[in-house]
């Protein structure tokens, strides 16, 4: 790296866009007309979470929109501050004289999905009495991070990962406008590959451009092509960037590997994430969706292992939750695989997309009231406990859906069962192969 450069912050912070003009991305929520604009032009800001990958925009459109409507802004990250912290941030609101006439400060939350409940409940206080507008930002889904309350008082934003055109606005206003690249001469010929290597983050596009430039001598020309980029990065790169790109190729490399019954690749892309510092948690919550979606019933203990494993490591923490993820994810992997729960549901909300809300038989209805017995409801229920088997013959599907099969038993031990099981109720509906 040259000396003019170590002098100077990282490119990226030199680079951070402070107007809505040289933002990148997310039209839909600051273009004219659209959402968030509105909401900054007519000074009506109100609480909300930024939901996106790494290196979208969330903080630096938080900032933005400080600036823009010239309100106070503090910044609190989820990962160091605590309940005490926050508390600080309200004090400092309520008694800061700068407060009158400008509008509630904004208190901008990095990583919001990180504050445990304890944290999240002493927001909603100064959500709800407008001492502050809070903007949270995350990359996982607020609907599982969030506590009910707090997301009740926030809108969610949803931010799009940026596309080829983006990035590319990105680099060559970087290399035009930046203190220091503006001085260099630099040729941008291919961008295929500084583009790859980006992951469609710009923090991490502007890393590696910043890479590629420091890695000439100072007063060379510069022709940045997919060799040069490839070549100037493959000693850089991080090996595990739990906040980018990298974070969603091994979760991915993770999942697939239990999905594909190898224990093997999937106990090394665990210990990759364990290494890198991922959160344990975020790891035990994708087994548990993969004992669902991958496992499902051919293999039912799979989940309760996997839920069980969940409740060890909130408890213990790491490095001992190390064990407890090696074994569900060694059970999860060699375990066999269905994918018919998920496949039933997937089908089943499809129909209901199609053909609406179809009318409940009146038969199993809910009859309450003398009115609805009156009515027929429940008129001409059979209570299955009554039955031969504990099995009775009778439609439950909406009339127009008479003999709709959503679930399909996969071929294995268990499934097999339950297979014979819905024939011999269903023989109508189910056949064997």
């Amino acid at each position: 790296m040259s000396a003019s450069s170590t002098m100077l912050p990282p490119l990226p912070e030199r680079m951070r866009p402070s107007s809505l003009q040289d933002y990148a991305g997310q039209r839909h929520l600051v273009g004219e007309g659209c959402i968030l604009r509105k909401m900054i032009e007519s000074g009506n800001l109100s609480s909300f979470i930024l939901w996106g990958p790494p290196g979208v925009g969330k903080t630096t459109l938080a900032h933005i929109i400080a600036q823009t409507m010239d309100r106070e802004f503090y910044t609190l990250s989820a990962v160091t501050a605590g309940v005490k912290d926050v508390r600080e941030v309200f004090d400092r609101a309520k008694s800061n004289s700068l407060f009158a006439g400008k509008g509630a400060p904004i208190l901008f939350i990095d990583e919001i999905h990180r504050f445990n409940k304890a944290q999240q409940d002493a927001l909603l206080g100064a959500v709800e009495t407008g001492t502050i507008v809070l903007v949270g930002a995350t990359t996982e889904n607020p609907s599982f991070e969030v506590i009910t309350p707090l997301l009740s008082r926030c809108q969610v934003f949803v931010l799009k990962p940026l596309d080829k055109a983006d990035l590319e606005f990105l680099l060559k206003r970087a290399i035009n406008e930046d203190i220091l690249l503006k001085t260099k001469k630099i040729e941008l010929r291919e961008t295929e590959a500084i583009l790859r290597y980006s992951g469609g983050d710009a923090r991490r596009l502007l890393n590696v451009l910043e890479i590629v430039v420091d890695a000439h001598s100072a007063d060379s020309p510069i022709v940045i092509d997919n060799e040069s980029v490839t070549s100037s990065i493959q000693e850089n790169m991080a090996i595990y960037d739990k906040d980018g790109e990298m974070h969603y190729d091994i979760i991915s490399a993770f999942i697939k590997s239990i999905r594909g019954s190898d224990p093997n690749a999937a106990i090394y892309y665990l210990a990759r994430m364990i290494d890198g510092g991922e959160d344990p948690l975020f790891i035990a919550r994708r087994l548990c969706l993969s004992a669902s979606e991958d496992v499902g019933l051919a293999n039912p203990n799979a989940l309760l292992l996997a839920n069980a494993c969940f409740e060890v490591v909130s408890k213990i923490g790491m490095p001992e939750g190390r064990i407890p993820l090696a074994e569900t994810t060694v059970y999860l992997a060699s375990s066999p695989k269905s994918n018919g729960s998920y496949m039933a549901i997937e089908k089943a909300l499809a129909e209901v997309k199609q053909s609406g809300n179809q009318p409940v038989p009146l038969a199993i209805r809910n009859a309450p009231t003398s009115l609805m017995q009156e009515l027929g409801y429940s008129d001409g229920y059979k209570y299955a406990h009554d039955y031969p088997g504990h099995f009775a013959d009778m439609e439950f599907m909406p009339d127009s859906l008479r003999g709709t099969v959503f679930y399909e038993p996969q071929q294995n031990r268990h499934e097999d069962a339950l297979r014979a099981y819905l024939e011999a109720c269903w023989p109508k509906y189910y056949h064997k192969p």
